[in-house]
């Protein structure tokens, strides 16, 4: 049996803990939370603890907390042997700040509480000090997931700076188009097919071979229509530089 401690609880935390509790010869030791509220829904008051000198020992620690509170929360962490990793996309595996086997244990997902993810489809980026430690991370990842992935720490940052385009970035572009939709008492869901075709197509073809719109076709007279009836100097800004990235390529 493996036993896991999770320090957080935030919707990292939240995420891991469901999985882990579903799984066989994996067992949850202990919940560090600041906030015991916020997973006392989630397992016993038992093991759910708010002092880090309480934990007990366990074969991995999994730090899901902010990234500015990895440094501290590691350091606080009450073992000198221990094997502990983070769940950051952009932290080195060293900002784990202790004597303390290092690991990282990087999912690339978008969580939020109340939106049930599967974690069979997650990629799972691991990362350890150790062969050992790795073959540990990655018999539990693959428990998990059908896609896990060694990845070093220079790799997960670019990695992470490529989900902000492709998920925060294009989700803040829904959010001003569905602006735009109310603004002109348009429903929003009307554009929802066109979103899911969008994802379902880079699934069969490269996102350069799949791109549609004026801009690539050339066709000034729509872009200048489009620009002037934005009122909005950032969305227009926005468009601009978009459009000119498009005809670049």
């Amino acid at each position: 049996m493996i036993t896991i401690s999770i320090l957080g609880s935030g919707k990292v935390a939240h995420h891991l803990i469901l999985n882990i509790l579903e799984q066989d010869n994996i067992a949850l030791q202990q919940v560090y939370a600041r906030t015991p509220d916020k997973v006392s829904n989630l397992v016993s008051h038992n093991q759910i603890i708010t002092n880090i000198s309480e934990l007990k020992p366990a074969d991995l620690f999994i730090i899901a907390v902010s990234d500015d509170a990895i440094e501290e929360v590691s350091n606080a962490i009450p073992f000198a042997n221990a094997f502990i990793v983070h769940t950051s996309g952009t932290k080195p595996m060293d900002s784990i700040q202790n004597t303390n086997r290092k690991g990282v244990f990087y999912m690339l997902q978008t969580f939020s509480l109340d939106k049930e993810v599967d974690f069979s489809e997650i990629p799972f980026c691991l990362e350890a000090s150790n062969v050992e430690d790795f073959l540990l991370l990655e018999k539990i990842a693959i428990k998990f997931s059908e896609r896990v992935y060694k990845i070093s720490s220079t790799q997960r940052q670019a990695i992470h700076l490529a989900a902000v385009f492709v998920n925060n970035f294009t989700n803040h572009l829904c959010t001003l188009g569905e602006e735009i939709c109310k603004e002109n008492n348009v429903p929003f869901d009307i554009l929802k097919p066109l979103i899911l075709e969008t994802a379902h197509k880079i699934e069969v073809l490269a996102p350069k071979d799949a791109q549609t719109g004026p801009a690539i076709r050339g066709d000034q007279s729509i872009i200048d229509r489009h620009l002037n009836a934005l009122n909005d100097p950032i969305k227009k800004e926005i468009y601009q530089l978009i459009t000119k990235s498009i005809q670049s390529k």
